[in-house]
């Protein structure tokens, strides 16, 4: 396998306290910092209707990090596509794309990114049609490539600016369904194993089997997303981690909250018996601990993945600690 590559993926989250306006302005100090220690490429989410997450715009997002940074590749983790037009979508990324040549990278993805309220506020209360995701993808790859058949009634329409360069379209996923269509589209796949660490490996085992070359990929191209907190030892890993563990013991009960708490706040927590359970359930499926130990479990993930880079996803309590983090990982590995 080559040299692994390393990339973060930036959810924009929101601590208790904090501001929106400073959350955001986090995610463009952390992707200037990933520049300077060689990461591969930064991503922002979409997420809608949340307190605890600032980043429902990555378009807009892309375009500021851009504007921050010189060489990192930046992208969409990602475009929650089944809500727009995909001619749409092909033409803010084209203006990305002018903006920055050669940088810019549209993951895209089938899920809601959010609770069927806002869901319903985005269709202006129609019914959301996922059943024409596929087809999607084929209408979005035709505009970013003037691929409109002659035949059709759209022919000399233009996705503009019409750009020398394009983004990489990614398709982004947790299941085998994503996989077999990654694959059957020749698409470049990316895994949310921090989303589902239930059958990733198998997943991507179906991509890499059943990958299809297209017009624009001919070999496969995998990207495992892993959340990750690291510290100078295990013990404070696992500190700064009880932050993260009941935000989303919270969120899988549905009991709303202001921001990522404390872990302080996450240590006084009453867990019952069930819940500590399923923190020990949650963790196996996430890589915490010294850069040692952060490094070694990487490169056997990766191995696993058959994949030569991983996405970093992280969220913690305090921003100079997350910070701190991707610092001691970019050290021990890149």
């Amino acid at each position: 396998m080559a040299e692994l590559s390393l990339s973060i993926l930036d959810q924009s989250p929101v601590s208790e306290g904090m501001a929106a306006e400073e959350a955001l302005q986090n995610t463009v100090e952390l992707a200037k910092h990933a520049e300077k220690w060689g990461y591969r490429r930064f991503w922002v989410s979409e997420h809608h209707d949340s307190a605890a997450l600032a980043g429902s715009s990555p378009e807009v997002l892309i375009s500021y990090i851009a504007a921050k940074t010189s060489r990192i590749r930046i992208g969409s983790g990602g475009v929650m596509l089944t809500h727009y037009s995909a001619f749409k979508v092909a033409e803010n990324f084209r203006v990305l794309s002018g903006l920055a040549p050669g940088r810019i990278d549209l993951g895209v993805g089938r899920a809601p990114g959010g609770m069927p309220r806002a869901t319903y506020a985005l269709h202006n209360g129609e019914r959301r049609n996922i059943d024409r995701f596929p087809a999607q993808i084929d209408e979005l790859q035709m505009y970013l490539h003037d691929a409109i058949d002659p035949e059709d009634k759209l022919y000399g329409l233009k996705a503009t600016p019409v750009t020398n360069t394009n983004p990489e379209v990614w398709l982004l996923g947790s299941s085998q369904k994503s996989a077999a269509l990654a694959a059957e589209k020749g698409l470049p796949y990316a895994y949310a194993q921090f989303i589902n660490g239930e059958g990733g490996p198998e997943a991507m085992r179906t991509y890499l089997k059943q990958f299809k070359p297209s017009p624009y990929l001919k070999e496969p191209k995998n990207i495992a997303a892993v959340f990750v907190c690291c510290a100078e030892t295990d013990e404070e890993a696992q500190r700064l981690n009880a932050s993260m563990e009941l935000a989303r013991i919270l969120l899988e009960q549905g009991i709303p909250s202001d921001g990522l708490p404390s872990p302080e706040k996450a240590f006084a927590y009453p867990y019952s018996r069930f819940e500590r359970a399923h923190i020990e359930e949650n963790r196996k499926n996430m890589v915490i601990g010294s850069p040692k130990k952060v490094k070694d479990t990487l490169l056997r993930l990766a191995d696993v993945y058959g994949t030569d880079e991983i996405m970093l996803v992280s969220n913690m309590y305090r921003f100079e600690d997350k910070l701190r983090s991707f610092e001691l990982i970019a050290k021990e590995m890149l």
